[in-house]
């Protein structure tokens, strides 16, 4: 069952790409910006964490975190952190449950890979309540920024 607006964001505990361990909960009385991305590295998952990147300015000025979740390795998405300079926390899902639990996993993805997360966005509010949800079925499409930018706003 997809996530809807309104819904509590399912709380959750990764580990980041510098190996510390991660919280929802921790974001509590922030707004909390969620990336799913497929898979550090590749093309259309560079521009989605840039475009955050080029504007986190922006959200940092209006005390709202940043997150990016994909089934990579700490590892891997700590090597990606360093090459694009993201100033936001990449969260390794590497269980998989997370994205599970967001409706943002693909079953099989390209070349036979399954358990992939799905391109995703999702704003959480300051209370834990989603006011924004994309779940994209083509990971070739990127999110509305624009509409996440007007929900993170209101």
């Amino acid at each position: 069952m997809a996530l809807q607006i309104g819904d509590n964001a399912p709380d959750f505990k990764l580990y980041s790409s510098d190996l510390t361990e991660v919280s929802l909960e921790a974001f509590k009385g922030k707004k909390v910006i969620i990336h799913f991305f497929p898979m550090a590295f590749t093309g259309t998952c560079t521009e989605q964490l840039c475009t955050m990147r080029d504007n986190f300015s922006f959200y940092e000025g209006i005390n709202a975190e940043v997150l990016g979740i994909s089934v990579d390795s700490p590892f891997s998405l700590a090597k990606f952190k360093e090459v694009q300079n993201y100033q936001f926390p990449l969260l390794s899902d590497f269980n998989k449950e997370v994205s599970e639990a967001y409706g943002s996993l693909y079953p099989e993805f390209v070349f036979g890979l399954k358990g992939v997360s799905k391109r995703a966005a999702f704003v959480i509010d300051e209370e834990g309540k989603i006011i924004y949800a994309e779940v994209l079925e083509d990971a070739k499409d990127l999110p509305d920024f624009k509409a996440i930018d007007d929900a993170v706003k209101a």
